[in-house]
């Protein structure tokens, strides 16, 4: 599927979304000088088209808990790296995957929360099993020590349903003491 150039409407909606995604369709319609109606089509059909994702993100720098690292990764794909990035992009912890130039063919983002253990399976586990050996010939991964201006969503894997019933269970806990 050819990609195409945004036009000036959709870029102006994308640019105020990506700075603040919490106006609804009116307010949108009113900073932009356009009709709710107009506004509303414009950004189904920039969700539809998968260009656009209105999300909560994580400023990175303010959550202790979370833990975040680059993987470079060399692999010997025979032009098919494409298709491994899409699989390493499924496994659990990864928020992304992208093919790059330089010394590296892949450079893959983590978001582990907790402690490295997580990222210990994932690069000493997960990682070698999603393709056959010797396809991932070496990885190195960096991490993240402190970061400016990084915002984040959460990978799968990360707070996944074990933490939140943990978390219900503790208030749930001091919620029936208080009584």
């Amino acid at each position: 599927m050819k990609r195409e150039y945004l036009d000036s409407t959709d870029r102006r909606i994308a640019k105020l979304l990506s700075n603040d995604a919490q106006p609804g369709v009116n307010q949108l319609a009113d900073m932009l000088q356009l009709s709710p109606p107009t506004v509303r089509s414009r950004l189904r059909a920039l969700i539809d088209r998968n260009v656009l994702k209105i999300v909560g993100l994580l400023n990175l720098s303010e959550r202790p808990e979370l833990i975040s690292a680059i993987v470079g990764i060399n692999a010997n794909s025979q032009g098919h790296l494409d298709e491994l990035s899409q699989k390493i992009g499924a496994l659990p912890f990864v928020t992304s995957v992208s093919i790059v130039t330089g010394r590296f063919d892949l450079m893959v983002e983590v978001l582990v929360a907790g402690d490295v253990q997580d990222l210990y399976r994932f690069t000493s586990e997960l990682l070698p099993r999603v393709a056959d050996p010797g396809v991932i010939s070496r990885s190195e991964t960096f991490v993240v020590m402190k970061s400016h201006n990084k915002w984040v969503n959460l990978s799968k894997g990360c707070w996944e349903q074990d933490d939140l019933d943990e978390s219900t269970d503790t208030e749930t806990s001091a919620g029936a003491s208080g009584n």
